[in-house]
């Protein structure tokens, strides 16, 4: 072991034929999220067109840390470099702490290199409590109990009414093999908040590259109709529901709620332990939601490099300036934002 402490660290950029040992340290390392996975290079490249940049620390022929990156250019958001867009937890994961600065010092090589305006780390725990920061968002996690009934019991009084109120309406939860049912769900909801959506394509690529470890859950009526659907992530002992939606009809029926119990109950049938509700605005109708089921939020630390701005991007919904572009996109036709949607969305991240 003093042997291998000794052996110098290298850093390297991931390739094809490397993506297996990248993938085993992540799903091994206790930093690491689902985020880190090899397969959001591919994903990111092809499907949204940013440069990607995967970056390990070796030691003595070991992966010890892991940093994925990737630059987006946009003249609407600007040129940035993020670990991750598109991810809500990013940054460096380690097994060996002496390569946690190498990684950095590489990371902000290629960010001056590609002339980028700030370098973002979306780290779930701060490394750096002197950089700029985003104080902005949180995520909710809770353990799943091995009892159903337990589980339930631990949902506040208010929202287990509201899951009851599914169940008596004679809601059904259902897994589909495809997106077929959750887009329009997930367009048509994304559209009356005013945000643009992901193009339909981006979801087929995530079933595609995850597989068992994406699935797409629909809550339908006693009719058949889609009402509310969610595609989720697996990772080790974890479900993460991620990209969700419910049509107007789905509040009278408590859909929704409907919804996140049979996902916790999904999620016990596959022996999670840890159920991560995600990432959350603070002061947002998502947020509150999340704390009547009784989760607690935790701040997420994303940091910055500043190189050619003076403050942290605002790029998000709560920005006073975007909020008339909001109101107008909530009034366009679903076929048009759904066309013109993932051209603005892909520049986000």
């Amino acid at each position: 072991m003093a042997l291998v402490a000794q052996s110098p660290l290298v850093i390297r950029s991931l390739d094809a034929a490397n993506r297996s040992r990248w993938d085993a340290f992540v799903r091994a390392c206790p930093e690491a999220t689902f985020f880190h996975l090899s397969a959001w290079q591919t994903l990111i490249e092809r499907e949204q067109g940013h440069r990607c940049y995967f970056l390990y620390a070796e030691r003595a022929g070991e992966i010890v840390a892991v940093l994925p990156l990737a630059e987006v250019k946009s003249l609407l958001f600007g040129h940035s470099m993020a670990s991750l867009p598109f991810c809500v937890y990013g940054g460096i994961a380690a097994s060996d702490p002496e390569a946690v600065p190498l990684l950095e010092a590489e990371a902000e090589r290629l960010a001056r290199e590609c002339g980028v305006a700030h370098l973002e780390y979306r780290n779930i725990s701060p490394r750096h409590a002197d950089w700029p920061g985003q104080p902005l968002y949180v995520t909710f996690r809770k353990t799943i109990e091995a009892d159903e009934q337990a589980n339930l019991a631990a949902i506040p009084r208010k929202q287990r009414a509201m899951v009851r109120k599914g169940i008596k309406a004679g809601l059904l939860a259902r897994q589909d093999d495809d997106v077929s049912r959750f887009f329009p769900v997930y367009a048509d909801n994304v559209r009356r908040h005013g945000t643009p959506a992901l193009a339909r394509r981006w979801f087929e690529a995530l079933r595609q590259a995850f597989g068992n470890d994406c699935e797409v859950l629909t809550v339908e009526d006693a009719s058949g109709r889609p009402l509310s659907s969610v595609l989720s992530f697996f990772f080790r002992d974890e479900i993460l529901p991620y990209y969700a939606g419910d049509l107007p009809a789905a509040r009278e029926l408590a859909a929704n709620d409907f919804k996140y119990w049979s996902l916790m109950k999904r999620a016990q049938e596959r022996g999670c332990t840890v159920f991560d509700y995600g990432r959350s605005k603070l002061g947002t109708g998502p947020y509150a939601f999340k704390k009547n089921w009784g989760f607690e939020p935790t701040p997420l630390a994303y940091e910055y490099r500043l190189f050619a701005r003076d403050s942290v991007p605002q790029n998000n919904p709560n920005n006073p300036k975007f909020r008339a572009l909001i109101e107008v996109w909530r009034r366009l036709p679903l076929p048009l934002v759904n066309r013109v949607g993932p051209l603005i969305v892909r520049n986000l991240g």
